[in-house]
């Protein structure tokens, strides 16, 4: 066990217990790496953030929005908060609507750079505090059968910006955080949960 989770568990155990505000199965095997012992109390309201924003704001704040709703029908605990979204040009790209949605976003991606943002938000007490890892991500230049297979096999339809990095054959490269585009970022939420304790 890392030295770190080890810590987080003395400290969660004496004083409250962790909350992941999401439903997501890689968040929690992610958030298992560092916090072995958590509640999965996901955030049920819709999703409101002003679009206008800048996309770094916008993802903190949909963090901000899931971690506040958590927190306030358990304020005893600390809540992790987190969303995630995938930047092409400027333009945020959430998870596809449908299966047309998600090729289109990927025959967009095919051969380009695109930045990944996950907003994090953790609250304990009276703390709140808020972050943004981002990521620079390369497509391979993807074929036209090779995106329609990989659309069918159904793993971009629950995925911002219709891709997971751990899929073989899509992404060329990265620089920055590898467990960022999966969906948290795992160095950034240690540092937090410290600062949090």
């Amino acid at each position: 066990m890392p030295r770190f989770a080890a810590f987080v568990l003395a400290q969660s155990t004496v004083k409250n217990m962790v909350i992941l505000a999401s439903a997501s199965p890689r968040r929690k095997q992610l958030l298992s790496q560092i916090i072995p012992q958590f509640e999965i109390i996901p955030a049920v309201g819709q999703e409101r953030a002003d679009k206008s924003l800048p996309p770094e704001a916008y993802v903190a704040a949909l963090a901000a929005q899931k971690c506040d709703e958590v927190f306030s029908s358990h304020s005893d605990c600390l809540v992790i908060g987190c969303d995630t979204v995938v930047v092409f040009n400027g333009k945020i790209l959430g998870k596809p609507k449908d299966k047309q949605d998600a090729i289109n976003t990927l025959k967009a991606l095919s051969n380009q750079t695109h930045q990944v943002m996950t907003g994090v938000c953790i609250r304990n007490g009276n703390k709140r505090l808020i972050s943004v890892d981002v990521t620079e991500v390369t497509f391979n230049e993807l074929s036209d059968e090779f995106i329609k297979g990989y659309v069918a096999g159904g793993s971009p339809m629950d995925k911002a910006g219709s891709y997971g990095i751990q899929d073989g054959g899509v992404v060329k490269s990265f620089s920055g955080s590898y467990t960022n585009v999966v969906g948290l970022p795992v160095e950034l939420v240690k540092t937090m949960v410290k600062d949090a304790l």
